[in-house]
């Protein structure tokens, strides 16, 4: 009989592998060269960050002892990002936003349906109400259903991981390669995330307020060195 070791990854090491997925996808953005392999993967390897992001927004919810400060930070720091996400991507301010919102409104509608005092046709109304509210931000509804899945499904992890991958390849695969073609295909790597997740252990990992704050600090402050450097330097 194969051993089966136990899960053995905290939520720190794989907020550290997010960090890392995401700077790769942006840096790509700018230095690979398009349409060739090299672009296509880094852009694969990136699609691991939305999916480990969303499910620990989800983890946050039950470990957080300040469900509103939690939010709050949460709140904050999409307005921070707002402007360092719209210059990188090069869109107008009013067009859309970063992932936070997505994250964030996630995060709300994951309370809303897990509170007691709303009816079920009230929760599916308002968490509809979050998809829309996220409609324009990176990975929008997506990021929002990721939550919610993640959070209604905790300690059911095939459930967790059937919800995730129908809605990733209903709502993010399937239109991306209908649209463009095998250009999207970076996307199928959102799937890459799975077993990554399997190996959680259901813990934090060391209390350290650089781990904390890093990602909410690094993800606006990268997404402005990579804008001022396109823009201004190379």
């Amino acid at each position: 009989m194969p051993i089966r070791y136990p899960p053995s990854v905290h939520a720190n090491a794989l907020k550290l592998v997010a960090v890392l997925a995401m700077l790769i996808d942006h840096v790509a953005y700018w230095l690979a060269p398009k349409g060739t392999i090299w672009e296509i993967s880094l852009h694969a390897a990136g699609r691991l960050t939305a999916p480990i992001m969303c499910f620990l927004i989800a983890e946050g919810y039950f470990h957080t002892s300040d469900l509103r400060r939690y939010m709050s930070r949460l709140f904050v720091f999409a307005a921070i990002s707002h402007f360092p996400f719209v210059w990188f991507v090069g869109m107008p301010w009013w067009q859309g936003t970063s992932v936070i919102w997505s994250l964030f409104m996630g995060l709300v509608a994951l309370s809303i349906a897990r509170h007691p005092k709303i009816g079920d046709i009230g929760k599916w109304w308002l968490v509809l109400l979050c998809g829309v509210l996220a409609w324009t931000a990176d990975w929008s509804y997506i990021g929002v259903l990721w939550i919610v899945c993640f959070g209604l499904f905790r300690g059911r992890f095939k459930l967790q991981m059937l919800s995730f991958a129908a809605i990733g390849t209903f709502c993010y695969i399937l239109p991306g390669i209908l649209d463009t073609g095998l250009n999207s295909v970076f996307r199928f790597g959102i799937l890459s995330a799975i077993p990554l997740l399997a190996l959680y252990n259901g813990e934090r990992g060391r209390k350290s307020k650089v781990v904390q704050w890093g990602f909410y600090v690094f993800y606006p402050l990268h997404l402005f060195v990579l804008y001022v450097c396109r823009a201004y330097i190379f």
